[in-house]
């Protein structure tokens, strides 16, 4: 039962149906012990891995046994002139491996994962989402996706990174990632109080895990900053005074604090730091097609507006704006010098206003 089950499978994926009624026919003319060798060299090739080893396979047997009964009125095209092997190839050199409609991402219960959702179900709703439950660095999910393992996960974007798989650019927190608020020492709030240049900022010594994109775009635009490999790690390393902050995401910054409480931590109220580094979904080059369906989704959600609905929605943004005062924050803005020229920065549809506004003076 279990082979004729593998054997059914097989036939549905492969579309060889017609290959199989030929056989089948062809296998009836002959005696009961060639008939059981022919179906039993016959499953062995058709539960293969390679459709072209099952062309050549069915090939040889039409050649060996059937090479009288050439005047089929199934359209193989077999004859001994051209060649029986031949045809079957040909018949068959069109058929492609089916593609998979399982998907297998690192993105967590989030924004993100609901966002991912959202825009396969407008692109095809056969898609299926399959978590990874195994935690992954940055480094590790980009060497799975190439390997094929993994399929999309979402990342900060760089310029490596956009040169090693596949970005789908359309942010996914509309520039709200690259607006960055400090968690900092509550002994050093009256340090923070009083910044108010570039200069003034360069005297603080930032810390930020190794693998994300951050700690490249602060030390090119000349900031000391203090890495780490493991991201748990920074808060002890904060709280001891290996360095003086650690830059977060606006939206992430309170719930990341909570999850990782000290007494001796806080939000500062002074400081926003910003850069232009917009978050995508990343596919493995593997799966082009999927890129193209996430894509597809996205774009449908911006132009109908749902993409802004569930985005100010899923991410509170009225009271995030409320909470963060960005207004009345003193702006650090710095440069992105590896952003690619096809971030699309000109479509203002796509990124919130912060970029353009000026702060406290």
């Amino acid at each position: 039962m279990a082979i004729h089950l593998t054997v059914a499978m097989r036939v549905i994926a492969t579309g060889m149906t017609s290959v199989i009624r030929y056989v089948f026919t062809r296998t009836t003319t002959l005696i009961i012990t060639k008939r059981a060798a022919c179906w039993s060299l016959f499953i062995m090739a058709l539960t293969g891995l390679s459709a072209s080893s099952f062309a050549v396979f069915a090939a040889d047997i039409a050649s060996s046994h059937f090479a009288a009964n050439s005047n089929s009125n199934l359209n193989l095209n077999l004859n001994s002139n051209s060649g029986s092997s031949e045809a079957i190839k040909s018949d068959v050199s069109h058929i492609q491996p089916p593609i998979s409609k399982t998907i297998v991402t690192t993105i967590q219960q989030t924004w993100q994962l609901n966002l991912l959702k959202e825009a396969l179900r407008r692109s095809d709703s056969g898609y299926q989402v399959q978590q990874m439950s195994t935690q992954m660095n940055q480094k590790r999910k980009v060497e799975e996706a190439l390997a094929g393992t993994v399929d999309v996960f979402w990342s900060m974007t760089s310029k490596e990174l956009e040169e090693t798989v596949l970005p789908v650019r359309i942010p996914l927190f509309k520039g709200l990632l690259g607006n960055r608020l400090l968690i900092i020492r509550k002994a050093d709030e009256t340090r923070f109080a009083n910044v108010k240049t570039m200069a003034d900022f360069r005297q603080l010594k930032a810390g930020q895990n190794r693998y994300w994109p951050d700690a490249t775009i602060l030390e090119a635009n000349g900031l000391p900053v203090v890495t780490s490999y493991q991201y748990t790690n920074l808060y002890p390393m904060l709280e001891g005074g290996r360095f003086d902050y650690l830059a977060l995401g606006a939206q992430e910054i309170g719930e990341e604090l909570a999850s990782h409480p000290d007494p001796a931590l806080k939000v500062d109220s002074h400081i926003l730091l910003q850069y232009r580094s917009p978050a995508y979904f990343f596919v493995s080059p593997k799966r082009p097609e999927l890129a193209a369906a996430i894509l597809a989704g996205l774009e449908s959600m911006v132009s109908d507006g749902s993409f802004d609905e569930m985005f100010n929605r899923e991410l509170k943004i009225e009271q995030l704006y409320r909470e963060a005062k960005f207004e009345q924050r003193v702006i650090i803005r710095l440069d992105t010098p590896d952003l690619s020229p096809l971030t699309p920065i000109e479509r203002k549809e796509l990124w919130l206003d912060l970029f353009s506004m000026q702060g406290a003076k």
